[in-house]
């Protein structure tokens, strides 16, 4: 950061008194400026035997495959925002089950927190962002379409806990892209 929001004067990084961490610190009105990875949350939406996907109309990764997820916003809780971006993606109505994964990727500053859901209906369509939704069984699954690596591995999750009919809670680290 070269300015500072509040008031516009020039930053320096340094380490602030009691703290660990280079910081970006005012050099005028002496304000801290934090920077915290980003939560993007999302449902692994499920109706009978298919999950809903969305095919990205947005890059990065446009015209591949997701499971509805995004960014979430202030005031919102995690399962809120899952909710709302599948509502936003996927035109779909969903009920939460539970947290099923959180994924944490330091070397681009995220955290996902995806939730295991049902669709209250099988009624859907693309919002915004989506060219394309549907319904897929899991030998459907367009596995090299997929747009991103946390999204490849809850669906692997997913399947593999839906044939034992056992989910259990998954906390994964990626440190760095995957490549397959």
């Amino acid at each position: 950061m070269k300015y500072c929001p509040q008031c516009g004067s020039d930053t320096k990084s340094l380490v602030p008194a009691g703290d660990n961490r280079l910081r970006d610190v005012c050099v005028s009105c002496d304000i801290i400026h934090y920077q915290n990875p980003r939560i993007i949350a999302g449902c692994i939406p499920v109706w009978e035997d298919k999950v809903l996907l969305c095919k990205r109309a947005i890059n990065p990764r446009r015209g591949f495959w997701t499971l509805p997820a995004g960014f979430m916003e202030l005031g919102e809780t995690t399962e809120q925002a899952a909710v709302r971006e599948t509502q936003e993606e996927a035109q779909a109505v969903v009920a939460v089950d539970e947290l099923y994964a959180v994924f944490n990727l330091p070397h681009i500053n995220q955290v996902y927190m995806m939730y295991r859901s049902a669709l209250l209906k099988p009624e859907f369509s693309s919002g915004v962002e989506s060219l394309e939704t549907r319904l897929f069984t899991e030998d459907d699954i367009p596995w090299d379409e997929l747009a991103f690596e946390t999204m490849r591995m809850s669906l692997e999750y997913y399947f593999q806990d839906r044939k034992t009919k056992a989910f259990k809670f998954r906390a994964t680290d990626i440190t760095k892209p995957l490549l397959r």
